[in-house]
This record gives structure tokens, sequence and C-alpha cells, in this order.
């Protein structure tokens, strides 16, 4: 069999080699902290879950959904304005599976073959694949250490700029876990204007900000609805992931043209997910914010405790991700993630996986409670691994 060439545009060798040692770990009963998948271990809310089961017994939802329905649409227009301040209408609003299934398909809405886009580096994944996928060409801005991992606009040559269709910036960002200002916002805007690019926000991680800081929406910026949209997830603040709830949201005539794609390979989503979804952005806001007080105390156990074994981690200021440099004296981070596996039991993701700027980095997870991430702190420190200098992981 002979498969397309845009399979050819992919690769999972590394992912692989690092998911098939664990698994071996695993099966010779090692004891492993995993840290490599973004997936809360947080339970989904009561009411959230009651309101799936019973509109699962309604032989009735089991039909084809064809659409968003009235009642989540408006709740969707009601959770933005309480939560952001930001006044949408319905024809605003496209659900999607997720915003990984949103992202991987939006390119194909807005990019031609050759298309040039613009993408932070590091960054997600997907936003690599999907742009791959419409057979567009990457251009990525750096999102460096010396800029706070945040975009510097004056980066971006002018020629580059003119010929962009769209730029994804995501804030709080996965996965270096840097967070927007103001001031950058306005500043996005306006090179959105100058250069007539279009922006895609990912929005995933609104209620995952910490010191004080409060997240917000892309959206709630003056022109904002003018030159982009973003993608709001319920997956990390109601811990829905694998509900794969999404909304792209702004622009009309993207998110029309993205709902007329989606049309052509999807039904709509599940109706007692739908009902979910109406119940999670109704429900209160108080076990959001006790949840992010929960994921503070996390990054807290791990950075601090890092530093303190010298492994320098600076503080993240959002998302529910720890970024850090790896050791001296490893040449990659995939080498760094495998060793790291053997010698103390803790998996994370290279950076080598997040674009061209992510190698030399590695992401940490907060999935597991302080008391959890305290010992993998200490297996850290006891394997001698930070004092090797690589010793194994060449």
């Amino acid at each position: 069999m002979n498969f397309s060439k845009r399979m050819d545009r992919f690769g999972d060798e590394v992912f692989l080699a690092l998911d098939e040692r664990k698994r071996a770990l695993e099966r010779e009963g090692k004891k492993l902290f995993n840290l490599s998948i973004g997936t809360p271990d947080f339970e989904p809310p009561l009411a959230v879950r009651k309101a799936l089961a019973e509109a699962a017994m309604d032989p009735a939802n089991w039909r084809y959904a064809l659409r968003d329905t009235d009642e989540l649409l408006s709740a969707v227009c009601d959770y933005y304005a309480r939560r952001f301040g930001v006044v949408i209408t319905p024809d605003q609003i496209a659900s999607c599976y997720g915003s990984q299934e949103g992202m991987g398909h939006i390119s194909l809405v807005l990019c031609d073959e050759g298309d040039t886009v613009l993408l932070p580096s590091p960054c997600y994944p997907v936003f690599i694949a999907g742009a791959k996928m419409a057979g567009a060409e990457p251009w990525y801005y750096p999102m460096t250490k010396e800029s706070g991992f945040l975009p510097r606009f004056s980066e971006i040559p002018e020629e580059v700029a003119r010929r962009a269709k769209y730029m994804i910036v995501s804030l709080p960002s996965n996965p270096m876990g840097s967070v927007g200002t103001p001031e950058l916002y306005r500043e996005l805007i306006d090179f959105a204007k100058r250069y007539d690019i279009l922006i895609l926000h990912d929005n995933a991680y609104s209620d995952i900000l910490y010191d004080g800081r409060e997240g917000g929406s892309f959206l709630a910026y003056k022109g904002a609805a003018e030159v982009g949209c973003e993608f709001f997830s319920l997956s990390k603040s109601f811990n829905l992931t694998g509900a794969h709830i999404s909304f792209l949201i702004g622009r009309r005539d993207v998110v029309a043209a993205f709902k007329k794609l989606r049309s052509q390979i999807d039904f709509g989503m599940f109706l007692p997910v739908q009902k979910a979804a109406v119940a999670a952005l109704r429900g209160p806001r108080e076990p959001v914010l006790r949840q992010c007080a929960n994921y503070e105390a996390r990054r807290n156990a791990l950075c601090d405790g890092l530093t303190a074994i010298g492994w320098d981690t600076p503080r993240n200021a959002g998302s529910m991700f720890v970024w850090a440099k790896i050791p001296e004296g490893f040449e990659t981070s995939a080498a760094f993630c495998l060793a790291l596996m053997e010698r103390a039991g803790v998996v994370c993701t290279p950076g080598s996986g997040f674009g061209p700027l992510g190698e030399g980095y590695v992401r940490f997870a907060l999935v597991l409670p302080p008391e959890e991430l305290k010992k993998a702190v200490k297996a850290i420190d006891e394997s001698g691994i930070l004092k090797n200098k690589g010793e194994s992981g060449r």
C-alpha cells in the first residue's frame, strides 16, 4: 500500500520509542511518576456527570444532533458575558471535538498549498500538524526565555508578515506556561490589522493562572473580533478532557466557514455531551478557583523542589505545565527524558516535540498531587542524574 505523501509530513519516532520504554518499565513493576500527558486527575463536577447521564437515558438524544442546540449556544453566550465581559451572538460560535481537533482542521478552511502561517515556537504540536495537513508553510516566531516566552512582533520580518494568512497565539502557553498582558494583546491586534492577518487564539488555560493573575479572553480587547477568533475549551477548567468540548468563537465569516467544513465530516456533537457542556457553563465558579489553587500548590512543589536539588526551574505563570531546561551534558531532550525515566522513574515530554525551539527543554504536566511531586523530586535527586552530567543519557 502506498500511502499519501501527506503522511510523510509527520513523524512520531521519538515519542513512540519513549512510550514503548515506559510500557516496558511498567511491566517490570518500576514505580513511575507519569508527568507526560496533560490529562487532569481532578474529577468533573458532579452536576455535569449527572446532566450527561440523565440525557443519555433519553433515547431521543441518541439521534444525530445535526447542529449546536439553542440551549448550548445560549449557555456559551451567557458564560462569555459573565466570565469575560464579552458580548457574543450565536452566529459567532461553532462547536468542535476539542481544541486539538479544531486547530487540526482550521488550516483546511483558511489555507491553500504553499500559504504562510505564523506559529509560535515552542508550541503545542497540533498547531504544526494542522498547518502541514493543509500544505501550508509554517514560519516560527520565537518564544524564548529572553522574551519571557512571549511574542516579539518586531522579530517577524515585514515580508513574512505580509504573506501570512493567520497567526496562532496560545496564552497561557503550552508548554512554557507564559501569560499575555493587555499591552501584548493590543499590540497583537494592531499587528494583525497592519498586515491583514487572522489571529487564532488558543484559550485552553484561562482558568489556570497563578500568583493572583486573572485569565481572560482575547475577544475582550477592542478590535479583536474584527481580526480573529479563539478556541475556548472546557477540558482543563472542568476536567472534561475525554468529552472533547471546545468552541471556535469570534469573527463571523471564519466561524461560518469552519461550520461549513465540519458539516462535510460530522453530524454534530452528541446531545448528552451538549447537555454536559451546558451544566458546566452554568455551574458555580468556586470549584474552578479552588482547583486553580491546587494547581498552584503543585507548581510550587515541583518548581521549588527541583530548584532546591540543583535543577533551576523557575515558576511558570499559568497553565498546567512546567517548562524546564535540561541539565548540562545531555545532547538532546529525548535522551534526557529516557535517562530520567530509566533512573528516576519520572516520565516527562521532550521539548523537541514542540517545534524547532523546543529542543533543550522538557515539559512536566502537573497531574499528580504535591505529595507525589515531592516524591518525584526526591527520586530525581537520589538518581544522581543531575550530578552525572549526562553520562547515561548520550
